[in-house]
């Protein structure tokens, strides 16, 4: 372990203050019992710049940490883009759904469903959330984050990877249970600042072990000069293959990225993710929370120069002298057990080989910051989730303030300890960002459908949004299974990029939906929302910042296009 005491030391003060922080955040007053807006909306009393930042720590996880690391190893910055237009998606967000979602004083997104269609569909929805934070999100994050704390503390070989795996959810429990989103949005403020600050120092000193020189710009600029062709944004197919030998075309599908299946990805994720939108919902007022976004978007083109830079500067380490990937080097922890390339030790590896020691502390408490933030949102939205949309509507109509947030503690702590069973039986995934994408993909078409038929067509009926979001499925997996598993259905070439799949199932449950309403009727539907003009007029604060954020997003694809 090359781990000094320094490091430890640093490690275990950046621990120290956020559990302080937490704990402090957690207590309740004297004579006042926590309320449900207290526990799971942090008594909507959230500024804009805690709003920021904690969107951007509860987003920037293990999957993105080290997954999307994994990623720009294996594609290059291409993969960016899901970092730069979610800057451009978290404006419209802003701008046109979060007035609509502060207007229905809205704790959870199936709540909106409830109000907009049904409580039967809202259920539905429901399950699916809180089956999808455990089963895929909690567990992959925490996976990740003991693998990755297993390579940099461990010898690699898995010895302390149920360890690491068990610490980090009990320390993201210490304080989330106990305080809810209060205590989950205040230690962000902190863990983004560790956060950015770590990924920055990270990415620095990988720069600087390039340059003969010691410069970060003369690193900088041999990295583009020995790989010029992975800082394309725009992938033609054929540009970039990946070291497992496939086409990074088809992860990431040329203008797709701006004008095709990223939109629903993008707009799924950052609109109608419970873990995510939680603390817009827990803002001051709409103007407050709005800020709140613009901040948000402006820190997250900030993003890649930490999480993706960092894998192309690990790829270019490992090319030899013809330019290929040095074998001797990979299989110094990238050579998983079945002799493919385990993209995802990119960011761990160089945590472990090139950051000095006495340095090693702050980039770990930067990973631990990244990993613990979202395990605490994820389990915080979870209990939210049941509690609110389960528990309250369903079991215990009647529910007072105390059993609610009773409930919440017990549904976090259920759903770690899920995650906690199932995490160390995921194996290497490759790039688990672009699993994560493409398997989250299956079901967030069609939610994104009914989600935007709900908000602008006042037409759309409950039973059209029933049957659009289950029909979306098969429609999704008649393209993931392909031609060897439903040949007599094989009407288009299954050799389809996810991305354009996913714009394809979405455009077919807006159809359906559509059908339906239309035979039902075609009239507006009772709980359809009412469009005005005012309902979406923003601060010139706003404003100004979203265009300077579309400014600077448009010369970035121009400048890598």
């Amino acid at each position: 372990m090359n781990i000094s005491t320094t490091d430890i030391i640093v490690f275990s003060g950046y621990c120290l203050l956020i559990l302080c922080i937490g704990l402090y955040v957690s207590r309740e007053k004297k004579g006042k019992v926590k309320s449900a807006e207290d526990y799971f909306l942090a008594g909507k009393s959230l500024p804009w710049w805690a709003i920021g930042a904690s969107l951007i720590a509860a987003n920037i996880s293990a999957e993105q940490f080290i997954g999307m690391s994994g990623s720009g190893f294996a594609l290059g910055l291409a993969i960016a883009s899901y970092e730069w237009m979610a800057a451009i998606t978290l404006l419209i967000v802003g701008k046109y759904f979060l007035p609509i979602f502060i207007e229905k004083g809205l704790y959870t997104i199936p709540e909106f469903i409830e109000k907009r269609f049904s409580t039967e569909l809202k259920t539905i929805l429901a399950i699916f959330w809180i089956a999808l934070f455990v089963f895929v999100n909690l567990t992959t994050v925490l996976y990740l984050g003991g693998l990755a704390l297993d390579t940099v503390m461990g010898t690699g070989d898995g010895s302390i990877l149920i360890n690491s795996i068990i610490g980090l959810a009990l320390f993201a429990a210490a304080y989330s249970l106990w305080g809810g989103l209060a205590a989950v949005a205040w230690t962000d403020v902190v863990q983004v600042i560790v956060l950015i600050f770590g990924g920055l120092m990270m990415t620095y000193f990988a720069l600087v072990n390039l340059a003969d020189s010691g410069s970060a710009l003369d690193g900088l600029k041999y990295v583009y000069e020995t790989v010029p062709e992975r800082f394309s944004m725009i992938l033609s197919k054929g540009e970039i293959i990946t070291p497992n030998g496939n086409d990074a075309w088809f992860d990431l599908p040329g203008l797709a990225v701006l004008i095709g299946g990223m939109w629903v990805a993008n707009l799924y994720y950052w609109g109608f993710n419970q873990y995510i939108i939680q603390r817009t919902l827990a803002a001051k007022s709409l103007e407050e929370g709005q800020k709140g976004i613009a901040f948000a978007a402006f820190l997250k083109l900030l993003i890649p120069i930490f999480v993706v830079l960092p894998g192309i500067i690990v790829y270019v380490m490992n090319l030899d002298a013809s330019g290929a990937l040095a074998v001797e080097s990979l299989d110094q922890g990238f050579i998983g057990a079945n002799g493919s390339i385990v993209n995802d030790n990119a960011a761990p590896w160089l945590i472990k080989e090139v950051i000095p020691v006495g340095l090693k502390g702050l980039i770990l408490a930067a990973l631990a910051a990244a990993i613990v933030s979202s395990l605490a949102s994820m389990v915080n939205s979870t209990s939210t989730i049941f509690t609110m949309d389960i528990y309250k509507s369903i079991i215990n109509k009647n529910a007072d303030d105390k059993s609610l947030v009773t409930v919440g503690r017990i549904a976090g702590l259920v759903a770690l300890i899920v995650a906690i069973l199932i995490a160390p039986q995921l194996k290497s995934l490759g790039q688990v960002f672009q699993y994560i994408q493409e398997y989250t993909g299956v079901v967030s078409p069609g939610i994104l459908a009914v989600f935007l038929m709900g908000l602008f067509y006042k037409k759309a009926s409950n039973n059209g949004a029933i049957w659009g979001v289950i029909l979306s499925i098969p429609i999704a997996m008649y393209f993931k299974v392909g031609p060897n598993g439903w040949s007599s259905l094989a009407l288009f070439n299954h050799d389809i990029p996810f991305m354009n799949q996913m714009l394809i199932t979405c455009l077919a449950t807006i159809f359906i939906i559509y059908i339906v309403s239309k035979i039902e009727g075609n009239v507006d539907d009772p709980k359809g929302i009412v469009i005005t003009k005012k309902l979406f007029s923003t601060s010139p604060a706003f404003n100004i910042s979203a265009f300077a954020v579309c400014i600077i997003t448009a010369f970035l694809y121009a400048f890598f296009w």
